[in-house]
């Protein structure tokens, strides 16, 4: 793990988490989750069709929640 990802998002191994999983990659995960939300309760895109973009997204997200984290 390294300062630009955050670090591990759960520091203390826990049976039910995966280890390894990194604060950005948690944070993106939370974004993907609303994002597709979102995209499904509205109708306004297909989110299968645009998968990628909308992964991307979520790590645009993470990343600013990170620079945010860091002030």
């Amino acid at each position: 793990m390294s300062n630009t990802d955050g670090g591990f998002a759960f520091p203390v191994p826990a049976p039910h988490v995966a280890a390894g999983m990194s604060l950005r990659d948690y944070f993106a995960a939370q974004a993907l989750s609303g994002i597709l939300a979102a995209l499904l309760e509205g109708g306004v895109i297909d989110p299968h069709r645009y998968h990628e973009r909308i992964a991307a997204e979520a790590y645009q997200h993470a990343d600013a929640m990170l620079k945010e984290r860091a002030k």
